[in-house]
């Protein structure tokens, strides 16, 4: 499994598929799904319901021996953690595809996809820029590098207790 890391216009989009290209992979990115279904990008917190579902089927596909790409941008390092644990769970590596672009072309082409392709496209604000690098934890060499992996948070005896709360559709329990 291949999981794309980082902000909106950093790339991850274009990583995905040039990963789906050359692994033959199956390719799962909330971005296609939102607009056509909800006419939105988060549309009341379905977004979540969204991903919970690729997970599911993420983890059905690697058991099956596919491929896969979850191209979620996944910012916080407890999603990646997660997603690690739960690929190894199904009998598959992991590989973070972490993309960074500086601040400045990262506006320059969240803007050009905007006039580019506005229905294809979530509108992003000064503020929205300066809350998602607020929220974005950038992963380190020990997530991108190494197959350790941290515990699950407090109150979770495992990765899929957590990823069951996180992405409630994804089918997870203990």
């Amino acid at each position: 499994m291949y999981v794309t890391v980082g902000l909106p216009g950093a790339g991850k989009t274009t990583a995905a598929r040039r990963i789906e290209a050359e692994k033959r992979a199956l390719r799962l990115t909330p971005d296609d799904w939102m607009i056509p279904l909800y006419g939105h990008h988060n549309a009341g917190g379905k977004r979540d319901v969204l991903e919970g579902r690729f997970v599911w089927l993420a983890l059905r596909a690697l058991r099956s021996g596919v491929s896969v790409v979850l191209d979620f941008g996944v910012w916080a390092r407890d999603e990646r953690s997660a997603l690690r644990w739960l690929a190894g769970r199904a009998g598959a590596d992991c590989e973070l595809v972490y993309v960074a672009v500086d601040e400045v072309e990262r506006r320059r082409r969240v803007k050009a996809r905007l006039e580019s392709e506005p229905a294809a496209t979530f509108p992003e604000t000064l503020d929205d820029f300066d809350a998602h690098a607020g929220q974005f934890q950038v992963p380190g060499e020990d997530e991108l590098f190494s197959s350790v992996i941290d515990d699950p948070p407090a109150g979770n005896d495992t990765w899929a207790a957590w990823a069951a709360d996180r992405w409630p559709t994804s089918g997870l329990s203990d």
